[in-house]
């Protein structure tokens, strides 16, 4: 079903700092996942599975490629007549000359005039860097039923991690009634996920006046939701069950992927009804040689292995070399493993080459190794 009164803008602007060289030069939504997708593929796909017609990209930082990528909106369906993905970079000129966003609100403000081009009853703000499934539209009829002025969706996490998030305190009724950013003592664990319904009229109002504050950080989470709380506005929170995953370190994004090999998955990216879309390459099949061994993995097209793999994801034109050993590993797009090198507990970066009978990785190490630069092997 269409939801034309409600307009998606995904924030895809952030520098993915944590995620070290994979950010260098792309945008952290445009990092690779999965073998064959981009993170920006699920709040897309999200949105083109729930009916939204239009959908705003806010890009910012290391943009070329991610910018490129959200332009071409067929691969989501959404290049259809009233329809359609627009990138947005930020306008404003800021400190040190730079166009940049000031803040999540301030992101929103900037593009007022998009917004009130189509008007939307509703707009569906979302984090651009978040790997989960949602239909949206039942988190809109929640929102109207509820007759909130603003929803929040929000997941139950462990109570040991909860002070890592904004949490929100409600009542038995849903109604959120008190927003903690990070608490050090949290009271409950409902943690947001950076997902926001607002009805366009109150937010509007809101933004305007928040761009006049010189003292605001322009923030949701430190200045919009606080004041909506202040003025006793009726905010919800949206429970939302099901796999999210923050993929913001090179763990966090290493499990995402070691997740799809579990046969529980609640992902389930095999779910004919809810696809999700992604950019088609035009490669060869991929190719399994008849000295290779492979056990629980994932293969995307154009790889070539002649080694062992397990328990790994492996992404577009990945070559593994006789004798070599990938374990427990993510390997990017266009990474070659040689012969009897061996990668284990290892994320490696687009692009890597990796000699001879080099090792990286161990079996024993606490955190993923990330593999950025180029390995010399024997000679």
């Amino acid at each position: 079903m269409k939801q034309n009164n409600m307009l998606a803008m995904i924030l895809a602007g952030g520098r993915g700092s944590r995620l070290h060289d994979l950010t260098k030069k792309v945008a952290k939504p445009a990092v690779s996942y999965g073998g064959k997708y981009r993170i920006i593929d699920f709040p897309l796909s999200n949105c083109a599975n729930s009916g939204i017609d239009i959908v705003g990209v806010l890009t910012q930082y290391e943009s070329i490629l991610l910018n490129s990528y959200v332009a071409a909106g067929g691969r989501w369906g959404l290049d259809a007549r009233n329809s359609g993905v627009f990138v947005l970079p930020p306008r404003e000129k800021a400190e040190e000359n730079l166009n940049v966003y000031r803040g999540t609100a301030d992101a929103i403000s900037q593009n007022i005039d998009f917004i009130d081009n189509y008007g939307p009853e509703y707009v569906l703000v979302l984090s651009g860097d978040h790997i989960y499934k949602m239909n949206y539209a039942k988190m809109l009829a929640f929102h109207k039923e509820r007759k909130a002025d603003a929803t929040i969706a929000v997941i139950e996490v462990p109570m040991k991690e909860a002070s890592r998030f904004g949490i929100m305190n409600t009542n038995e009724e849903e109604r959120i009634v008190e927003f903690e950013e990070k608490p050090e003592h949290p009271k409950n664990n409902l943690a947001s996920m950076g997902i926001y319904l607002f009805d366009w009229k109150l937010l509007r109002k809101m933004l305007v006046a928040d761009m006049k504050d010189d003292n605001s950080s322009h923030d949701f989470g430190k200045d919009i939701i606080p004041q909506m709380l202040a003025e006793d506005k009726r905010l919800f929170a949206y429970k939302f069950k099901g796999y999210w995953k923050d993929v913001g370190t090179i763990d966090s994004l290493w499990e995402a992927n070691m997740d799809l090999l579990d046969k529980n998955n609640e992902l389930d990216l095999n779910d004919p009804s809810w696809k999700i879309y992604t950019e088609d390459t035009t490669t060869l099949p991929h190719y399994i040689g008849p000295n290779a061994n492979i056990k629980s993995a994932f293969i995307n097209q154009g790889c070539i292995i002649s080694g062992d793999v397990e328990n790994s994801v492996l992404f577009t034109g990945v070559r593994v070399g006789e004798g070599a050993k990938i374990i427990d590993s993510v390997l990017m797009p266009g990474v070659e493993v040689e012969e009897g090198a061996v990668v284990q507990r290892a994320l490696v970066a687009d692009g890597i080459k990796i000699g001879k009978q080099a090792v990286v990785g161990s079996p024993d190490s606490e955190h993923i190794e990330l593999v950025a630069k180029r390995v010399k092997g024997a000679e």
